[in-house]
């Protein structure tokens, strides 16, 4: 069975954003510009490469996404361009109730049962499934008990109010810590399995 991993950047006290939106607190915004070092570069691409499928939120796919990343692969002096043209070439599945069809290269969408959709993609061949959050995708993916790791890199800055990292609920799983890396830059990667509770 594939493994649905999870990466999301979020404060020292666990917001993603704050409270209208701001992430120029992160030390990477997805900008041009990018402050992490070489080894946290490496995790970075290695993490985007280990999977054949990207699940995004319709929101991001909304907010530009696509052509963010196609942009940045086009530009081989960029060195951001080797794991953009990955996200490009991968497949990507758009998470939406609102949405009415794709207009994005490689990408389709997932309008129906959230944990019916994810747990048959996760029987078909292929690699691992990367999810870049969005809280309210991340939330509803741990609670139907389908993510398998947790990839949280944290930046050195305390927001003291914002957008929680996971919405409303109070996880039924078990995280077993893998590894805690911190990087030159700052930034401190946590890793961790999920071990979901066996359903009654």
């Amino acid at each position: 069975m594939r493994t649905l991993k999870l990466e999301m950047q979020v404060s020292l006290d666990g917001f993603t954003a704050s409270a209208d939106g701001d992430a120029s607190w992160m030390i990477w915004t997805w900008s041009e510009d990018w402050p992490w070092d070489e080894d946290l570069r490496a995790h970075h691409n290695r993490l985007t490469t280990s999977s054949d499928c990207i699940l995004i939120s319709g929101r991001m796919a909304e907010e530009g996404f696509f052509e963010h990343w196609e942009q940045v692969a086009s530009d081989a002096e960029n060195p951001q361009s080797t794991f953009a043209a990955a996200i490009v070439a991968t497949s990507k599945l758009v998470v939406t109730r609102t949405i009415q069809r794709s207009r994005w290269k490689n990408a389709e969408l997932l309008r129906g049962d959230l944990a019916d959709g994810i747990a048959r993609l996760k029987l078909e061949p292929g690699k691992d499934i990367l999810v870049y959050g969005g809280p309210t995708l991340a939330s509803a993916l741990l609670d139907a008990q389908l993510i398998d790791e947790l990839y949280i890199y944290i930046n050195p800055t305390a927001l003291g109010q914002g957008r929680k990292m996971f919405k409303d609920i109070r996880t039924r799983a078990e995280l077993v810590p893998r590894n805690a890396t911190c990087y030159q830059c700052g930034v401190v990667v946590l890793e961790y399995g999920v071990k979901h509770p066996a359903s009654s």
